[in-house]
């Protein structure tokens, strides 16, 4: 998942950087623990609290967010609307809504709860491991986007159709299609059978 809140500009009153911390979770998501962003993704992982989120159109369409080239984690790929890793102590659902705001500049409407779903997905190309227990959200996104250049590359709207021919296509990141289906009943209630989700 990507890698959250401001990555390396937290910094003390000293001026001095402080380290990034991600919540470890037994497998039921209780916390356990906590542990610096890049060594919970390193090899074999430790198991930490996550969200990802999907925000649609009012067509149906699901925004695509492709991850900036700067990124050290999954850079360049295309994923859902938003994700990244709650801080310590904050409400998963608050964490999904300051991110959202943080990379695409906008503030979900509806944003709901849809379940969530624990995987473990190696990345070979930065060699980096997801093992994560993940928060899934839905929501409509109904102004205009405002994507921090730093963290998002590219945008774009997409039907059910038109996602499976870019998924055939382009390089999308190891956790996608595994937050995507298991928010698919979610997805399916906020946008109508009609949207084909």
């Amino acid at each position: 998942m990507p890698i959250t809140p401001a990555a390396a500009t937290h910094h003390s009153s000293n001026g001095t950087a402080e380290a990034i911390l991600l919540e470890l979770v037994d497998e039921d998501g209780t916390t356990i623990g906590t542990a610096e962003k890049l060594a919970a993704h390193q090899p074999p992982g430790q198991l930490h609290r996550a969200f990802s989120v999907f925000l649609f159109d009012e067509r149906g369409r699901l925004l695509l967010q492709q991850r900036a080239l700067g990124k050290y984690h999954s850079p360049g790929v295309w994923s859902n609307s938003c994700c990244g890793h709650p801080y310590p102590g904050e409400a998963p659902f608050a964490a999904a809504a300051r991110r959202t705001y943080e990379e695409l500049g906008v503030s979900p409407t509806l944003l709901a709860e849809a379940g969530t779903v624990r995987y473990n997905h190696p990345d070979p190309d930065s060699g980096l491991v997801e093992q994560e227990f993940n928060h899934l959200f839905v929501g409509l996104v109904q102004s205009p986007l405002h994507p921090a250049p730093e963290e998002v590359g590219s945008t774009a709207f997409v039907t059910a159709g038109e996602l499976a021919e870019r998924h055939a296509r382009d390089t999308f990141s190891s956790w996608f299609m595994t937050v995507l289906d298991a928010a698919r009943p979610a997805i399916r209630e906020l946008t109508g059978t009609f949207a084909g989700w």
